[in-house]
């Protein structure tokens, strides 16, 4: 089995800048466990890392899509799979980093995902629309099978709920999310943190870094999407922080709220994060408020990877 170590954790807790210095310590490879990362020319709403950053630690995964290309659950196993075994392959070990739970979940769980024909896949979801279940029955279905895509379409908005819930049933519902069990079998020789945080802390932290994209330039790298011709429509264009903007420049918001929307909606993603991890058993957390523990966060996780892998 592959090693791997993994950093998993609801949007701001910390997981970038402590995986930086992680990889650094024990000369890894990070490859981006996160949804957004993968799209060129979304910098500053998806957080992604720097230039810098990415020169110092080798990063996969990252700006390989245009935003206007699809990307799935699929791609992801299959990708990140690849990037794992090539850095395994050259003696070093991969330190996967990402907030997409189903993502990461998958990839370390090997989902087998189930493939309903698309017309008939179709067929049932208009009929159940014609039905008895309304916009907002479908977008709580969608939510319970991809929270990140729910939260990009709004609860009336029944087309697209629709589209949504066929790709997923078609090509990315899990088939092993039915078994339930407490101890599921990973693919991998691995050892996985999760970053959690007091509520109020993180909450800060959140408004903090949304309060940093405006500054760093979001506005204007929505604008410069846009102008070379993404849809306002487009799934990536979706994501949070980036539909409030594009409200915003459609004059349906000021700046101040759709930064208070951005806020909001982060912190909200944030919650249902956490409680997505929560519910993975082999995840080793860490407290990253210090919580009375002897060891500060880093020296900890490092002494957990060096007695998993007995590494220096």
């Amino acid at each position: 089995m592959n090693r791997l170590i993994v950093i998993v954790g609801p949007t701001a807790a910390g997981k970038s800048g402590i995986a930086l210095q992680l990889a650094k310590r024990f000369e890894c490879e990070i490859v981006s466990g996160d949804s957004m990362c993968i799209y060129r020319g979304m910098d500053i709403g998806t957080a992604k890392p720097t230039a810098e950053e990415r020169r110092e630690v080798p990063h996969h995964l990252v700006d390989i899509l245009g935003p206007e290309d699809c990307f799935s659950v699929v791609d992801f196993q299959k990708l990140a799979g690849y990037a794992i075994d090539d850095i395994c392959r050259r003696g070093k070990i991969p330190l996967l980093v990402g907030g997409t739970g189903l993502y990461v979940q998958a990839l370390l769980e090997g989902y087998q995902f189930s493939r309903t024909p698309k017309t008939e896949m179709r067929r049932e979801l208009q009929a159940a629309s014609e039905e008895t279940l309304s916009a907002q029955r479908h977008h709580q279905r969608l939510f319970e099978l991809d929270p990140e895509t729910a939260d990009r379409i709004h609860p009336n908005d029944l087309r697209r709920i629709l589209r949504a819930l066929e790709v997923i049933t078609q090509e990315q519902e899990p088939v092993s999310r039915c078994k339930k069990t407490d101890n599921p079998a990973l693919l991998y020789d691995c050892i996985v943190f999760g970053l959690s945080r007091n509520r109020q802390e993180l909450y800060r932290r959140v408004n903090e870094r949304v309060d940093k994209m405006i500054s760093a330039g979001l506005v204007e790298e929505v604008e410069k999407l846009l102008a070379a011709g993404l849809s306002a429509e487009d799934t990536a264009m979706q994501a949070i922080g980036y539909k409030e903007i594009v409200c915003h420049l459609r004059g349906e918001l000021s700046i101040e709220e759709a930064v208070s929307r951005i806020k909001q909606s982060s912190r909200r993603f944030a919650k249902r994060q956490a409680t997505w991890f929560r519910r993975m058993p082999y995840i080793h957390w860490i407290d990253m408020d210090g919580g009375g523990e002897v060891e500060d966060p880093l020296s900890n996780m490092s002494r957990q990877v060096a007695e998993k892998f007995s590494i220096g």
